[in-house]
């Protein structure tokens, strides 16, 4: 059986359910609640959010 340790190390298993991101002209990149379509957050850099899938 596979594990996943150490837990409480601060990573996901999988990816993060019901949410997609894009990028902004402005470069930053925008949180979107998949049910919604309301805006959650928006990052401060410009990296993605991680485990979360992106729009097309």
């Amino acid at each position: 059986m596979a594990k996943n340790p150490p837990p409480g190390d601060g990573h996901r298993v999988g990816a993060v359910k019901d949410r997609t991101q894009f990028q902004h002209p402005n470069g930053h990149w925008v949180k979107r609640n998949d049910d919604s379509g309301r805006f959650m957050d928006v990052k401060a850099d410009k990296d993605k959010f991680k485990g979360v899938r992106k729009e097309k």
